[in-house]
């Protein structure tokens, strides 16, 4: 079993940063990577970035310039360091790890005023 909890969202101007953190606690030597995912209003889920237990990391297009995908594994922590923040990237962020299931977050809510 794997546990997550994200934490660091909120409410930002157009332009702003926010910082996510993902604390991962139980089974973590059993996960393979661990992603962001994000899902607005009337949209499906779509991934964010992702971070394997390597340290090798991937993004989807509209992150890339913007958003920064990192790992503390001394803290077993992933962060997503977010720039640059745009009034659609308005939307319930998830982490999410891939181990023997999937494990999910709560979620953590970002709001990106215009």
């Amino acid at each position: 079993q794997v546990q997550l909890a994200e934490s660091g969202g909120g409410l930002v101007q157009a332009g702003g940063s926010l910082r996510l953190s993902c604390a991962a606690s139980g089974s973590i030597f059993s996960i393979l990577f661990i992603g962001w995912y994000r899902q607005a209003p009337g949209k499906q889920r779509e991934l964010v970035a992702q971070i394997t237990s390597g340290g090798l990391a991937n993004y989807a297009d509209s992150a890339k310039g913007r958003f920064t995908i990192s790992r503390d594994s001394a803290r077993n922590t992933v962060y997503l360091q977010m720039n640059s923040l745009k009034p659609e990237d308005t939307a319930v962020y998830y982490c999410a790890a891939v181990a023997d299931v999937d494990y999910w977050g709560q979620g953590t809510q970002v709001t990106v005023s215009s």
